[in-house]
């Protein structure tokens, strides 16, 4: 069809679809502001800077007619994306300006354990988990997205519930370490979405190799997408992700706003 073509297309049954209320827009983000839990690393590491807005002019002698900010913030913050280049094992691959806008828009499939995770904090993820699944619901969609549902979402305006930090470390759910070398190396997914600060398990600095869901996945040129909300109004299978981060040059990630478009029958 021509670029010019008046004739009912793909993108025209898109939008009446949207239109119409037979296609949900879902947003998948976190509001990002001072307040957003932030991933807390123990000394010696260094964390990154929490979001915040300086002010610049707001109608006033800097400038009269406007108002606007300047925005600080580490690139791990909020909702945001990991690429490869993030770490040691991907350090060759992909940065954030150079994802794949196939990896960026592209289905999603929804797999919840929330119960498990409300029963336990330090729930993991394992292979046959997914298996069983798929079992279900069919293979993990080639070039997808697989979005872990825990409902961690449901303590974001939480800090402290969020990030679950007692004296022995971080308690947060997530992927085993056979797990997330599975989903690495023996399927054909895009990447891990998770409710929680990062795409590991709270107290994954402990297993082996440490970090594990980071190790494999950005090792394979798999990509990772954090801190998701409202996976609760998206169904197992069917629904589509759009992914967008900002294209920063030489960036490990970015903040990014997160949809999903879900058919719905009226």
């Amino acid at each position: 069809m021509s670029l010019n073509s008046t004739d009912p297309g793909l993108i025209n049954s898109l939008l009446s679809a949207v239109a119409g209320g037979t296609l949900d827009i879902v947003d998948l983000t976190a509001p990002l502001s001072s307040g957003t839990p932030t991933l807390k690393l123990p000394a010696p590491f260094v964390n990154l800077i929490d979001f915040s807005l300086e002010t610049v002019s707001g109608f006033n002698d800097p400038g009269p007619f406007w108002k606007h900010h300047n925005i600080h913030t580490g690139e791990h913050i909020g909702t945001h994306v990991d690429a490869p280049s993030h770490w040691i094992t991907g350090r060759d691959g992909d940065d954030v300006s150079q994802l794949p806008l196939k990896a960026l828009v592209a289905p999603a499939v929804v797999l919840d354990f929330s119960a498990q995770a409300a029963a336990d904090p330090d729930f993991v993820l394992e292979v046959d988990h997914i298996q069983a699944w798929e079992a279900q619901h069919g293979v993990l969609p080639a070039g997808g997205w697989l979005l872990l549902r825990t409902g961690w979402d449901t303590f974001a305006d939480d800090a402290d519930a969020f990030l679950n930090i007692d004296d022995s470390g971080s308690h947060t759910p997530g992927i085993s370490a056979e797990c997330a070398k599975w989903l690495a190396e023996e399927t054909a997914i895009a990447g891990l979405g998770v409710e929680t600060v990062g795409i590991d398990a709270g107290n994954a600095g402990a297993f082996d190799p440490p970090f594990p869901a980071h190790y494999y996945l950005l090792g394979n040129n798999k990509y990772g997408v954090t801190l998701l909300q409202n996976l609760a109004q998206l169904p197992p299978t069917g629904a589509m992700i759009i992914v967008a981060p900002l294209k920063i040059v030489g960036g490990t990630a970015s903040p990014a706003r997160v949809l999903a478009l879900v058919e719905r029958s009226r």
